[in-house]
């Protein structure tokens, strides 16, 4: 996934660079927009260590409804806010030993961009974007295979970075993909007593269509 992300965003931006459109359509400042599709959320492979080094954590990757709003206040300027169903991680806290202790969590993490259309204004049928921003992530259902325990993630506020790519079929509707880098790390509790800092930090991963108005 990785490794397909950046080709599919390349793939875009080299094509932006040839393609041009016999018909104007306006893409620029006033646009009202929403996207749609499926995000992938996947975290970093490394999420760190807890209770002073003896557990290490792994956090899963899950997959989602997800769909954005915009606005375009300027033909190269805008701001996005991506929303989602409430994504739900499996994960697994290993000791020394080998042991595996099994747990879940539920999130919901809305991330607000500033974007930058390059080619804004233009009439060019491929529009590549970049955007730059800030992250809230809720925590819910916290669950941990250990009898009895109650475990607690701190929700969590982190800078977010974002690429793009809308590919216009018409005045309104454009395939697009997009990808947004989040700097998410929440402090655990088990029982009440601090435990540690998860280290999430994942890509968002997005396909679908979008619908401008």
């Amino acid at each position: 996934m990785r490794k397909t992300l950046p080709t599919l965003l390349a793939a875009g931006l080299a094509a932006a660079a040839f393609t041009t459109s016999t018909q104007a359509l306006a893409y620029g400042a006033g646009d009202f927009f929403t996207r749609f599709g499926v995000a992938k959320v996947a975290p970093t492979s490394d999420n760190g260590t807890l209770a002073d080094g003896i557990l290490s954590t792994n956090v899963d990757d899950d997959t989602r409804f997800a769909f954005t709003l915009g606005y375009r206040f300027h033909d190269n300027v805008g701001v996005e806010l991506l929303a989602a169903e409430q994504f739900k991680h499996d994960f697994t806290l290993t000791d020394p030993d080998g042991n595996i202790i099994p747990g879940s969590t539920k999130h919901l993490p809305p991330t607000l961009t500033v974007q930058y259309y390059p080619l804004g204004g233009t009439a060019a049928l491929v529009q590549p974007y970049v955007g730059v921003g800030v992250n809230y992530t809720r925590f819910s259902s916290e669950k941990v295979g250990i009898p009895g325990a109650e475990l607690n993630f701190d929700s969590s506020w982190g800078a977010a970075g974002q690429v793009g790519v809308d590919l216009l079929i018409n005045d309104n509707w454009a395939l697009n993909a997009a990808a947004w880098y989040i700097d998410l790390e929440t402090d655990a509790s088990l029982d009440g007593n601090d435990i540690g800092t998860v280290k999430i930090d994942p890509w968002v991963v997005m396909g679908g269509i979008s619908y401008r108005f």
